[in-house]
């Protein structure tokens, strides 16, 4: 009778399914007898294949150490959150001549759809924000807003890529992929790049807005999932034991690094070494950090998890807090998922979409800004917000609210990690249809992240493909020096 192993599989299927099998297992067992194992693996060492997550030191001084990206799929409206447009008041349903370009295509006049909701002054600051997010509105002036972003792209598959891997084409690695490429990770026992998707699913893209593109495996993103616990197959499956599993991987290892050691270019097989022993390192860690017992209710509390609206997005929120504190290096949440109004993309009805989503967001987010702030995280955690796009001032059809997708101008925003809070740069035109005072483009985003993590965005590279390959392209990218 075989012994199952800690995947759920036997030893055997465990060797055969890795490329192993009884055949190499012999194989090894005859070199380690001559002596040949032993050089191989020295000569491993000396031709640098090590764990591909260590952690490398930034190119300057970082001002950051960790990102939380929260995604706020679907496309939210700008000009009804944090973009205040007074000129709009009062003129709800007259059709101007404005050029949009959405789902619907090109059009050259639209119908007005006025702001639904009223906005307050909030902070030192006096910034605007309505009253979708009371909540976030208390921390303005930790906060800088980019009111001019533009994409290349108004249909969600290919914006979405782009604001994840800075390409509207899938085939490239994602933010959070290069962030670990460059940096490696701060903990061997969790991975380095974590994504959280919505209850509903996730988005249109799927994996390819977590994937590590032409990278190592390594470098892509590890899903959490929403419902359940966070993470499956943590618990040692019975009738085997630690030190089961560890001879297992030892005889894996041992094996794998006699075939790399005669191919020191092929990083998929370091790679492929390094999930094995991050998944037996948490077996033993993830539980606790996924353990919210730890957490005294005034905490859960303010996440809001004692409300079944905030309870999900609350939970992930407080998680990625704690990822944060265990050294994960990037961490990207995600707020809507699945089609239409179960995420932020408001074709219809825009009061019950964006009503429904803020609504779920906005005290969770709040509660992990003054966290990170009150722990001292947030001076070391870059916090960033938005979604794909923004959303168009005047109404998709002859009747209703909804609002087709804009991505000429719409807001995003960010904080911590050496962002100058209480900020707005940028502008979009009175009515919100296109940014006309320094546009700024995706990759300018991209280029602030990697610049605040301690990486120059222009000298930063891959090879691949017999080119250096960049986050931001070929073309000289600037930070956004306004926020910093």
């Amino acid at each position: 009778m075989t012994t199952p192993n800690f995947c759920g599989r036997t030893r055997r299927e465990f060797l055969w399914q890795t490329g192993a099998g009884f055949g190499g297992t012999a194989l090894a067992g005859m070199l380690q007898r001559d002596g040949f194992l032993s050089s191989c693996l020295l000569a491993k060492e000396a031709e640098g294949h090590h764990n591909p997550l260590a952690p490398k030191e930034p190119q300057f001084a970082p001002k950051a150490k960790n990102v939380i990206f929260l995604f706020m799929y679907g496309g939210p409206s700008h000009i009804d959150t944090f973009d205040y447009k007074p000129a709009m008041k009062g003129r709800d349903n007259q059709t101007i001549e404005v050029k949009t370009f959405g789902r619907g295509g090109h059009k050259n006049q639209g119908r007005i759809v006025e702001p639904r909701w009223n906005f307050k002054q909030y902070g030192e600051c006096g910034k605007w924000v309505s009253d979708l997010f009371p909540h976030l509105a208390t921390c303005v002036d930790d906060i800088a807003f980019l009111h001019s972003m533009t994409a290349d792209s108004p249909i969600h598959g290919s914006a979405m890529l782009m604001m994840n891997s800075g390409k509207i084409l899938s085939g490239s690695p994602c933010l959070g992929s290069w962030v670990n490429y460059g940096l490696g990770s701060n903990n061997e026992n969790l991975p380095g790049f974590v994504v959280m998707l919505d209850p509903s699913g996730g988005p249109i893209s799927g994996a390819k807005n977590w994937s590590s593109g032409y990278m190592p495996a390594t470098y892509q993103g590890t899903i959490l999932r929403s419902k359940g616990a966070p993470i499956i197959d943590l618990n040692t499956p019975e009738g085997t034991t630690r030190a089961v599993q560890r001879e297992l991987l030892d005889s894996l290892n041992a094996i794998n690094s006699t075939h790399a050691a005669t191919r020191a270019d092929n990083s998929e097989l370091a790679a492929r070494i390094h999930s094995y022993e991050l998944a037996f390192k948490m077996q033993k860690h993830a539980p606790e950090a996924v353990d919210f017992s730890q957490e005294t209710a005034e905490t859960q509390k303010m996440y809001g998890l004692d409300q079944p609206r905030t309870q999900d997005f609350g939970k992930r929120c407080l998680l990625a807090r704690r990822l944060v504190e265990r050294g994960v290096r990037f961490i990207q949440l995600y707020s809507g998922g699945s089609h239409n109004d179960a995420n932020w993309d408001a074709h219809g009805d825009l009061e019950k979409n964006h009503n429904f989503h803020a609504g779920n967001t906005d005290q969770p987010i709040a509660a992990l800004l003054k966290d990170l702030k009150q722990r001292g995280l947030l001076k070391d955690t870059l916090v960033v917000w938005g979604g794909e796009f923004g959303r168009q001032p005047t109404a998709e059809y002859a009747a209703g609210t909804g609002r087709d997708h804009n991505a000429y101008g719409f807001t995003m925003w960010m904080a911590g990690g050496g962002i100058k809070g209480g900020t707005s740069v940028g502008t979009t035109d009175e009515i919100g249809s296109a940014a006309v005072e320094s546009p700024f483009h995706v990759k300018r985003l991209h280029a602030t992240v990697l610049n605040q993590m301690g990486l120059n965005p222009n000298g930063f590279s891959y090879f691949h493909g017999g080119l250096d390959q960049k986050l931001v392209g070929v073309e000289h990218v600037d930070p956004i020096q306004e926020i910093i």
